[in-house]
């Protein structure tokens, strides 16, 4: 398929358990291209009434079981549904390509979407089903398979260039893994890409593709990073750096990148040409061996925050040193000579241990992994102790474990009773903004500091390393309280 120059429509998938609720979702859709009407979510399909009065143009969807809808009734009563859709003047109607509807097609070809889906994998002969697909005659060719690895992407564009310039096709990965397909729709030639509530398949709300990643902004030119971890469906970084690109006016955009593994990404990165990437847990280290250029903090460290292609190679840092200290620095807690203790042994702790004992603390690592202890301790000179740590044994201590990390925020490294009434307590958990540690610690009289100042300072490094732009103030913090608050307003899903 040829790179289409325009951007590809945005469809706004509809659920409702009722035909007049459908209607009334219908009816709040204001930021959309088209609608997919899902009649198989409803109790009493009744196709008039969900089509009357219609402002934007619609699909009509009644996915039978067997293929992941909701329809109860018989294979006649759904091809009823949709003919009555075609009839009424439906703009399109979905149609599975393992039904045997071929009189709709036959009749109705062009306005006719023909879908498979595959909520398994990806299907071995897809360039052959594709073709099988093209050959039916339907305007459309839809196929959503379920992405386990971000390679998966990659099969999807691949079958993108089977594709005539003439002919149209959704092509999708469901999935996190596969959200790619969905902010990058352009690359993938798709006619239009599915925005909505259905998360079990990787849906991203309307409001997040067109506002955090500027989907209508989109183009074969435009600038791809990411973050690469896993998971990383929680992380506050594509809303900071979408942000800190469209305020400094640069034609580029950040996608959540849950990679399977280092050969994944990297596959991934080289398929979609990436500029750069934030690195996050568990890749600070096992990405050390895949870079050509490191700088000598990261060395120092053992572990890398940040990428940037150049030249052809991957040049590799820590940003993680910075942002740590740089909220220390702000609230003038002193370091010179006191006692810091880490919990854990990441690539964080490492990060953490290098900054303090560089700003002159004495630091001690605590970590249920005793030789992982000693490796990050060795790194400074410094000491090793028992996981926790004892009342008075410190005066700054540093949360680098994910324990307290949305969702589960009920959980704490360190009980209530280990917690003293004086030093601080510093969590670099951001998700949630205030952690079960970070409550205990002011209950016992201790003062804190939350994660997001650290991952804002960081980022902002990340930033202007790789474009050469120091982000306007305030941006990245302003977006990633934003995006927290949603995840406050819908603590089960994304939104």
């Amino acid at each position: 398929m040829d790179p289409v120059t325009t951007t590809p429509l945005l469809c706004v998938t509809i659920t409702a358990p009722t035909t007049a609720e459908l209607r009334r979702r219908r009816d709040l859709v204001t930021d959309a291209d088209l609608v997919e009407l899902r009649l198989d979510s409803v109790s009493d399909p009744d196709v008039a009434a969900a089509l009357d009065g219609r402002r934007l143009p619609v699909i009509v969807t009644c996915r039978a079981k067997w293929e992941g809808g909701g329809f109860n009734g018989s294979e006649d009563e759904r091809q009823a549904i949709l003919r009555q859709a075609l009839e009424l003047g439906a703009d399109y109607v979905d149609v599975e390509w393992r039904a045997n509807f071929s009189d709709l097609l036959a009749k109705y070809g062009r306005r006719i979407v023909i879908s498979s889906h595959d909520f398994d994998g990806v299907p071995a002969d897809l360039t052959g089903q594709a073709r099988a697909m093209r050959a039916t005659g339907a305007g459309i060719v839809k196929i959503a398979v379920k992405a386990s690895r971000l390679a998966d992407c990659i099969t999807l564009l691949e079958l993108s260039r089977t594709f005539g310039s003439h002919e149209r096709a959704v092509l999708i990965a469901m999935g996190d893994a596969g959200s790619a397909t969905r902010i990058l729709a352009q690359r993938f030639g798709s006619a239009w890409t599915y925005a909505g509530g259905v998360r079990d398949v990787g849906q991203l709300s309307a409001s997040r593709l067109l506002e955090q990643f500027r989907y209508r902004s989109i183009s074969a030119v435009t600038d791809v990073y990411g973050l690469v971890g896993l998971p990383v469906s929680h992380s506050v970084s594509p809303a900071m750096h979408n942000a800190a690109f469209t305020a400094s006016g640069i034609n580029a955009v950040y996608l959540p990148l849950p990679a399977a593994d280092t050969d994944d990404f990297i596959a991934f990165a080289k398929a979609f040409q990436l500029k750069g990437a934030s690195v996050t847990i568990p890749y600070k280290v096992s990405l050390f061996d895949r870079v050509q250029e490191v700088d000598e903090l990261a060395r120092t460290v053992g572990a890398l925050n940040t990428l940037r292609m150049t030249g052809g190679d991957w040049a590799a840092r820590n940003t993680d040193v910075a942002g740590f200290l740089q909220p220390l620095r702000e609230r003038s807690v002193p370091l010179r000579g006191r006692r810091a203790s880490i919990l854990g042994a990441g690539g964080s702790a490492r990060a953490v241990a290098v900054g303090l004992a560089g700003a002159g603390a004495r630091v001690t690592v605590h970590a249920r992994d005793a030789k992982k202890a000693e490796a990050v301790a060795s790194l400074v000179s410094g000491a090793t102790g028992p996981f926790v740590p004892e009342t008075d044994s410190w005066d700054l201590l540093v949360n680098c474990t994910p324990i307290g990390m949305h969702p589960r925020m009920d959980q704490s490294p360190l009980p209530a009773s280990a917690l003293p009434s004086r030093g601080v307590v510093y969590d670099l958990i951001y998700n949630p903004a205030t952690t079960r540690l970070l409550r205990d610690a002011v209950a016992a009289g201790a003062d804190t500091i939350g994660g997001l100042d650290m991952l804002v300072g960081q980022a902002q490094e990340q930033f202007e390393w790789w474009t050469g732009v120091k982000p306007p103030a305030g941006v990245m913090r302003a977006a990633a309280v934003k995006r927290l608050s949603e995840f406050n307003a819908d603590e089960n899903h994304l939104v």
